[in-house]
């Protein structure tokens, strides 16, 4: 028996567990180091975001022998049916929705918020995945095919906008397109959509007073450094004082209520401030391989023709990228402010259990993937 166990425990990729436990060691370091402050401000606990997230932590240990046991087949199987979840409970946030810094994100449960928007991004993949394993022939043939998928994201992406979550948009667009593209979609298909894509979004910046600001402030943050680029030049203040090696763990000043959401959606500049270059840089590379490893898990899938697997794995690959990007691009000034989390860093429940939700099935892709090699595993249809 014990043997048969420790046979288990190797089928699963051991380098993307470990860097996964590095990366949410070192999240909730810096989770106890940010949020310390305003916890204390707002709450009169300087422990009371360590505590939620220590709670975070604990559930989702727990559901993860739950997770790790549902075979791949099953995602696929109920992906319509989560996908239709996640929709009627983007509806719902709108309308019994928490309002935090005037968006309608969260809907509250007792001690959890749910965050619809998180969900809506592993339901739409595994939606895509589902339907690429199943069409992709109408996807290489005819534009309906390949235009189907991205209605149903479009229809997500109205109730998202509402809320209003521009970011979560262009994750899902970007990430939807690169798996389509992936799949082996035509080319002139592609500049089709991502016109029109552009088009939006420029409509979408221009029909919002707040969303031009935000533009304005992120060409020249400094000509208003106390107004609509505050944000942003705390944060490049922040990255300025780390240096090489940081001030040092716990050495931040602009976590003292000077840059908002340190906790949160700017975490990396407090990981600039104290732990430096080398910090960041690590922080990156681990998730750069994390995120190239979810690509090659799936590369291995789609060639053994498991297309559900694969397109799953490398979507997920890509969404952490992708989110990264905007995450890191926001912090340092190379584009607007989205509201996007680090994923498996930043402070936030539904996002922290969302991404090791992910995390779990791409070890599970893998675990099924390795047991093929023993086992003949059927193909997918």
């Amino acid at each position: 028996m014990k043997k048969n166990t420790e046979k288990y425990i190797i089928l699963y990729d051991r380098l993307l567990v470990w860097l996964t436990l590095a990366l949410c060691i070192t999240g909730l370091i810096m989770v106890i180091s940010t949020s310390i402050p305003i916890g204390q401000n707002l709450y009169k606990d300087p422990f009371f975001f360590v505590k939620r997230e220590i709670f975070y932590f604990i559930l989702i240990f727990l559901l993860s022998f739950v997770f790790l046991r549902i075979p791949i087949t099953s995602w696929k199987e109920y992906s319509n049916i989560i996908i239709i979840i996640s929709t009627i409970l983007l509806v719902i946030v709108l309308l019994v929705g928490k309002s935090v810094h005037g968006s309608y994100r969260w809907i509250s449960i007792g001690i959890l918020h749910i965050q619809p928007a998180e969900i809506s991004k592993i339901s739409s993949f595994l939606y895509i995945s589902n339907y690429l394993s199943r069409k992709i022939k109408e996807v290489h043939n005819n534009f309906w095919g390949f235009l189907k998928p991205m209605s149903v994201i479009a229809m997500e992406s109205i109730f998202l906008l509402a809320e209003p979550d521009l970011g979560t948009v262009i994750v899902l667009f970007l990430t939807s397109l690169s798996i389509l593209f992936l799949s082996g979609a035509k080319i002139k298909q592609f500049f089709s959509i991502i016109g029109l894509v552009v088009l939006l979004i420029i409509f979408l910046i221009l029909t919002k007073p707040y969303r031009i600001n935000r533009i304005l402030s992120f060409w020249n943050p400094w000509k208003d450094p106390f107004g609509n680029g505050y944000q942003l030049t705390q944060s490049l203040i922040a990255l300025g004082r780390g240096h090489f090696l940081g001030q040092g763990l716990g050495n931040s000043i602009q976590k003292l209520n000077y840059l908002p959401e340190a906790h949160s959606d700017f975490i990396f500049s407090i990981i600039g401030e104290e732990l430096g270059y080398i910090g960041c840089f690590l922080i990156l590379l681990t998730i750069f391989i994390i995120s190239f490893r979810a690509m090659h898990i799936g590369q291995k899938s789609l060639e053994k023709k498991q297309l559900f697997s694969g397109f799953l794995a490398c979507s997920i690959g890509l969404w952490f990228s992708f989110q990264t990007l905007i995450n890191i691009g926001a912090v340092t000034g190379i584009l607007p402010t989205k509201g996007l989390t680090l994923p498996l860093i930043s402070y936030g429940g539904s996002s922290l259990i969302i991404n090791l939700i992910a995390i779990c099935i791409l070890l599970r892709i893998d675990f099924e993937s390795r047991l093929s090699k023993n086992q003949a595993l059927p193909k997918e249809n």
